[in-house]
């Protein structure tokens, strides 16, 4: 590749940087201020481009494509504004990542909004009217609206760097971004300044989403992978650093610009094709500074982040009562396989329910006990699922050595990025998890010689006599039993109280002798083994395994179900994943919009049960056996 090649394409790399700007730096500002993780934000993102395709081609002309640009930024910004009063602001009380949760149903919603009103088609917008032609650069024709775009990045940084630093809002923001508890005792209307900063935020992303309609075609999966791109630029660049912010999308849109520039690379005895990384350079560079700086490029050491898990009672073991309820359960679900001669769906839905709960069981020993969340569970999910299917397709072992292997390779997964993981916390910690997930779901998308890529493996069905629904049922049953009990025997033992005093106070539990680095990361270790068993049920479950199955979606799925269930009790995972898994599966069979109605279905939860179902549930009881 020429030097002139190269070059030219960092200057579409600065194009792009602008729309990931736009998209972080609103993002930034809002977790600032509000606290709020908001998943949303890419939903905010993707109306952009819809609403501004709409003003281009409806209204037509210089009018209908600026002019459309300027009213979707407004739109979106009321829109962000109606959010935030109609529903953030109900919910500001509860533990953060039940916020997490409520936006997480917004993206239900929006998404199957915006089937309803534009359709399923991918929609191009025209090319921005006066821009439309090129101008040679490096003996190359560079698009006059890629430099509109490179431009107007930095313009809008100076924009809100000067309003940040010289403007009596801008005064009020830095000044909540560092101790919200305090401006509101000083007077400040918190509730307008939080409407404020949430329109604003959602004001940016609507405008990055506008300005990339004449770029790139308005499509439904943009919300998701909008958001990811979003936390990736701002956790790089630093919480809370609009510079950093812009900072960071510079080096990730470069990043992924020269990857395409290089190409395919001979090394002699490896061919290494540098386009495929694109799918995965922003969480590589994201892994890469978060292990160097914890806090980002730009970004300055957190303070005391306040568990949720800490305000919870401690945990005791199940009272008698309880442990009869439990025995009554199990006895009803081991008589399943006769209640379901009339309607076998129910084994196939049992059996989903159960690798659910394998599932959310473990993502909440490492969220609830040990304090960490984790947005990359789905990793060793995948672990577990592939490294069961690759041997019994390549090495032709039995069913039983592959269920075996699927913790174990799990294990060692959750070990090494473990280590890595538990020297962050708070959001950097998460995102770090997150990085790690999609560099799994990147290499088993793209090692299509071993894992078949897209297309997965296939053909991976368990043997007789495993292969009655019935009798793989049970088998499900009782690994996800084993799995449940040993998780618990963790937590009650002298290890699970080591863990549980690592998340409440790390430095009176270092004084007192624990490892608290050490402990956290073997119960990384333990949570991620345990998920493996999920991932090789599934595998065999299905039939076959995908990337799809490792994909973002499925972690988000794994908070959902903890956060649902509440995250303070043993129980909580437990009722969580099979309320979800059987919304999911029978929701998805009643109507096309079957993501909007899921969505509202949550947030009613969670406007009604801010703790949880189990944690409301042990509320009311708490409450009648108090005097």
């Amino acid at each position: 590749m020429t030097l002139s090649a190269f070059l030219f394409q960092a200057l579409n790399g600065l194009a792009s940087a602008s729309g990931l700007f736009f998209i972080a730096v609103g993002l930034s500002l809002i977790f600032g201020v509000t606290r709020i993780i908001n998943i949303a934000h890419g939903s905010l993102y993707m109306l952009g481009t819809y609403i501004a395709y709409s003003f281009a081609t409806r209204i037509g002309g210089g009018l209908g494509f600026w002019g459309g640009i300027v009213a979707t930024a407004l739109i979106v910004c009321v829109l962000g504004a109606l959010i935030e009063i109609l529903l953030l602001r109900r919910i500001y009380r509860a533990p953060e990542l039940f916020q997490l949760l409520a936006t997480f149903a917004l993206v239900l919603v929006i998404n199957d909004a915006t089937l309803w009103l534009w359709g399923s088609e991918d929609l191009l917008g025209p090319r921005a009217p006066g821009l439309r032609g090129a101008v040679e650069i490096f003996g190359r024709q560079l698009p006059s609206y890629d430099l509109f775009l490179i431009v107007i990045g930095p313009a809008v940084l100076l924009v809100l760097h000067f309003a940040l630093a010289k403007t009596r809002f801008g005064r009020l923001v830095r000044a909540a971004t560092q101790d919200r508890e305090m401006v509101g005792a000083l007077g400040v209307n918190q509730a307008i300044l939080f409407t404020s900063v949430f329109a604003l935020g959602a004001a940016l992303a609507g405008l990055g989403g506008a300005l990339q309609v004449a770029r790139e075609p308005a499509t439904l999966a943009t919300d998701l992978i909008a958001i990811g791109d979003a936390f990736v630029v701002v956790v790089v660049g630093g919480m809370g650093s609009i510079t950093g912010a812009y900072l960071a999308a510079v080096i990730i849109a470069e990043v992924k610009a020269l990857c395409i520039a290089i190409g395919v690379v001979d090394f002699g005895f490896i061919t290494v094709n540098f386009s495929k990384l694109t799918l995965v350079a922003e969480f590589l560079v994201m892994a890469g500074v978060l292990i160097a700086r914890p806090y980002g490029l730009l970004g300055r050491p957190q303070g005391a982040v306040r568990s949720v898990a800490e305000a919870e009672d401690p945990i005791r073991p199940a009272a008698p009562g309880l442990k009869a309820l439990a025995v009554a359960v199990l006895a009803l679900l081991m008589g399943l396989p006769l209640l379901a001669q009339a309607s076998p769906y129910l084994l196939v839905l049992g059996i989903d329910v159960l690798i659910a709960v394998i599932f959310a069981t473990s993502l909440h020993f490492i969220m609830g006990p040990g304090g960490m969340h984790s947005f990359g569970h789905a990793a060793y999910f995948g672990l577990g699922a592939y490294g069961a299917a690759l041997m019994v397709k390549w090495l032709a072992v039995p069913m039983g050595l592959g269920l075996v292997a699927a913790p174990l390779i799990a294990l060692a997964g959750a070990l090494l990025f473990g280590w890595f993981a538990v020297r962050l916390s708070g959001v950097y910690l998460a995102m770090l998890t997150l990085a790690f997930a999609q560099i799994v779901w990147a290499a088993m998308f793209q090692w299509e010689g071993f894992t078949g890529g897209s297309n997965g493996v296939i053909g991976v069905w368990p043997p007789p006599p495993f292969n009655s629904a019935a009798v793989y049922y049970l088998l499900t049953l009782a690994i996800a039993v084993i799995a449940v009990l040993l998780l618990r025997r963790f937590l009650f033992a002298p290890f699970g109280y080591a863990m549980r005093a690592g998340r409440d106070s790390p430095l009176r539990a270092e004084a007192i002798g624990i490892d608290v680095k050490r402990v956290h990361w073997l119960a990384f270790a333990i949570a991620g083994g345990i998920c493996g068993i999920a991932g090789g049920l599934f595998a065999f479950a299905k039939g076959s395994i995908s990337p799809e199955t490792i994909h973002v979606g499925r972690s988000i799925d794994g908070l959902v179900m903890v956060l649902l269930g509440g995250i303070q009790t043993l129980t909580g995972p437990i009722v969580g994943a099979s309320v979800f898994a059987t919304l999911q599966d029978t929701v998805m069979r009643q109507t096309e919009y079957w993501r909007a109605l899921l969505g509202l279905i949550i947030l009613l939860l969670v406007l009604a049960f801010p703790q949880g179902i189990v944690g409301a549930v042990a509320q009311i009881f708490g409450r009648r056996r108090s005097p």
